[in-house]
């Protein structure tokens, strides 16, 4: 007998998203098909000099996913442990693009699942067009008035283009 299974389920994927590239957006779509529920969940990484403030981050991400109705956009400055618990979340979605991303990965996963038992790490292989696409790299492109129309979506194109638009050391 087929059981009906009446449980949401609320899946968060975190990041700086500084900008957020194509490589993102391809985990965001592919995510909010897997869960009822999805919160992109952007960080404040003290240890990053951030492009874009947390609030800017957010405001983009909101335009860029305002597509996928099941898609909430929010911005957290705890633990990632705390913040699942918080949410009442029950799976943590991570983009996995090479070897060197595994093993980091893997060992946050560890981390958030001695933190927090109740939550599982699940990891979403990148697809293969975006694998070689990061953030930094991105900003790099922009920062000296490369093209980045094939990494980012029309949006953070023009963000980037305003941020460096004074020339390359207008951060």
């Amino acid at each position: 007998m087929s059981e009906h299974i009446t449980k949401s389920h609320l899946a968060v994927y975190p990041g700086s998203f500084d900008p957020v590239t194509m490589g993102h957006m391809d985990i965001i779509h592919r995510a909010a098909k897997q869960f009822d529920h999805l919160v992109v969940a952007v960080l404040n990484n003290m240890s990053k000099k951030p492009l874009f403030s947390v609030e800017e981050r957010v405001e983009l991400l909101k335009e860029v996913t305002a597509d996928l109705p099941n898609v909430t956009i929010e911005s957290f400055r705890d633990l990632l442990a705390n913040y699942i618990r918080e949410r009442q979340a029950q799976v943590i979605v991570r983009g996995i693009r090479s070897v060197t991303d595994f093993e980091y990965e893997l060992q946050m996963a560890s981390i958030n699942r001695e933190l927090n038992p109740d939550a599982e790490t699940i990891f979403m292989m990148t697809n293969p067009k975006y694998s070689y696409l990061s953030s930094s790299v991105v900003k790099e492109i922009a920062r000296f008035n490369g093209k980045v129309s094939d990494f980012v979506p029309p949006i953070i194109e023009q963000y980037l283009k305003q941020k460096f638009s004074q020339g390359p050391d207008s951060e």
